[in-house]
């Protein structure tokens, strides 16, 4: 198994979307690369932490290929946006990759420039190697399975697109 790092705005659809895609073993909501420890979501809405809500992303690189698992965060993610994913705006809605292994970087990168050929202008995606992590509060863990009409910033087509896309 191997795992990856994801902040695509709230942590909620992010999760939701990404645990759709086979090959995903696992994730879990938290808060990355940012300062201090063991951070409260309340301290981390301040924005005065520097931490982005993130999602740790557990897969099988046997079903799941690193590029594949990144060309499908970038479908669930407006690239150009800064510090704002729908109607979520703060620096803890960043969008970022971390990796721990830096291995990891160069599929990353030939993802990322893709992506940034295909938009036309540089992208505003964090591309970093994963400085830290805490996991969110427990309610914050599946928060979309256990509240289904709960808010969620990504259309409801791309939880089936997801389901659809590494079949």
């Amino acid at each position: 198994m191997k795992d990856i790092y994801f902040a695509g705005g709230c942590f909620w659809g992010t999760e939701h979307y990404i645990k759709q895609i086979r090959g995903v073993v696992s994730t879990e909501v938290g808060y990355a690369n940012g300062n201090g420890e063991n951070p409260t979501y309340e301290e981390v809405y301040t924005d005065l932490t520097g931490f982005a809500e993130c999602v740790k992303v557990v897969y099988d690189p046997a079903i799941l290929s690193l590029d594949r698992l990144t060309e499908l965060y970038f479908c669930s993610i407006d690239p150009l946006s800064l510090n704002r994913q729908g109607n979520d705006c703060g620096t803890r809605y960043r969008t970022g990759i971390y990796y721990r292994d830096e291995g990891d970087r160069a599929t990353i990168e030939r993802i990322y420039h893709a992506v940034e050929a295909k938009v036309g202008s540089p992208i505003v995606v964090e591309l970093e190697p994963l400085r830290n992590f805490y996991p969110a509060e427990d309610y914050h863990q599946d928060y979309l399975d256990k509240n289904p009409t709960g808010y969620c910033h990504l259309p409801l087509f791309l939880m089936e697109f997801a389901r659809k896309a590494n079949r």
